[in-house]
């Protein structure tokens, strides 16, 4: 095994020089304060979470009240679906794209009964490796109440054009949110320049950050229109009034939250979001190690599977295998190498990041040349 592994899974789980001991320490410090014998606990962490809650703003162009912490997309998603007035979404359309996340697609799929909409999957066309933005276009009439639109794809790395299908939503009528998890953090994102009507995202992936610390973003006047059914002492403008009979919503984006927050995943995702907060060329450094993995993989005759244009490509390149290739063996020899891949069915996936060097990429297609033959 190297002692300088080769690291391409910044879709699933991303590094950073120092990220374990920035982690470690911030965490200790939770753990001192937590365990202290005093009354400073709460105080102290709702801080840190805050401090998360203004970086991500930052890095977003979110304004002030509109965004909170949430455990994970999928239950940002529930938040608002639960939230919105019955007319928005009853006996109309849901519209998402067959490429999107699937355990987004799960929950659509599951309450659709419930909220009275149909949920409509706008499929990947035979041949292809991603949902056309044509086609979502074609499907997207005046029927769709909402659509959630995937940023970049996890399994081809296709960015979507928001601009085009975000106007036409607005066009429609239509609610439209964005799934900025495999984007963000790589790929430019600001709402003064694309205007979703809400966001939700992971702090995972290219922010480098921990499983649990995800966002909800909504803009100012939608969210006095949602009341989200799953809320609890959060959900208030003061958390710990208890009255039973006083309930009401903060009048901000906290209406979002429910029961006692994750703050030690936020806590723990704050040195990541600082580190990425400070950083210059992370995108350029990025296209030209991709830019690198597709000719290399050309050269190799091997089939790609993400877009070619970069201005229409994430942080990650996508490559078919051949149909008679053992994915497991082959992330599996990889590894053997010191190199760090993963495959989604016949898609192997790789995605270079700050830990990621040219070198790295050639021994990616050396230990490929060596597996696939």
């Amino acid at each position: 095994m190297t002692d300088d592994p080769a690291y391409f899974l910044y879709h699933s789980i991303g590094l950073y020089p120092g990220k374990a001991e920035e982690m470690a320490s911030a965490l200790t410090t939770f753990s001192q304060t937590w365990g202290a014998t005093d009354d400073g606990q709460w105080p102290s962490v709702l801080g840190a979470r805050a401090e998360f809650i203004d970086l991500w703003r930052a890095l977003i162009d979110a304004p002030e009240g509109t965004l909170t912490s949430a455990e994970n997309v999928t239950t940002a998603l529930f938040s608002v679906l639960g939230g919105l007035p019955p007319d928005r979404l009853r006996g109309k359309k849901v519209l998402i794209a067959a490429d999107c996340f699937p355990s987004l697609h799960f929950l659509l799929n599951g309450m659709q009964e419930r909220l009275g909409y149909t949920l409509e999957t706008v499929p990947v066309r035979q041949g292809d490796f991603w949902v056309r933005d044509e086609d979502m276009i074609a499907a997207w009439d005046e029927n769709v109440g909402l659509t959630l639109l995937t940023f970049v794809t996890s399994t081809s790395s296709h960015r979507c054009d928001l601009d085009t299908l975000i106007a036409h939503g607005h066009r429609m009528g239509s609610l439209v949110g964005v799934d900025l998890t495999q984007g963000i953090g790589i790929v430019p994102f600001s709402l003064n320049d694309t205007p979703a009507d809400f966001v939700i995202s992971t702090t995972l992936k290219w922010l480098c950050g921990t499983p649990g610390a995800g966002i909800i973003q909504m803009r100012p006047d939608l969210i006095a229109q949602v009341k989200p059914e799953l809320r609890g002492w959060f959900s208030q403008d003061n958390p710990f009034s208890w009255d039973l009979d006083a309930f009401d919503y903060a009048p901000d984006a906290r209406r979002f939250e429910h029961g006692t927050p994750s703050v030690m995943a936020c806590v723990g995702s704050v040195p990541a979001l600082r580190w990425h907060a400070g950083q210059d060329g992370l995108a350029d450094q990025n296209r030209a190690l991709t830019e690198a993995v597709i000719a290399r993989a050309g050269q190799a005759g091997m089939t790609l599977a993400s877009p070619a244009e970069k201005d229409k490509r994430g942080g990650s390149v996508m490559l078919q295998l051949a149909q008679d290739v053992d994915a497991r063996a082959l992330v599996d020899g990889l590894r053997a190498r010191g190199v760090h891949v993963d495959c989604r069915g016949r898609i192997l996936r790789v995605s270079p990041g700050a830990v990621t060097t040219l070198d790295h990429v050639d021994r990616l297609f050396i230990g490929l040349k060596e597996l696939l033959v």
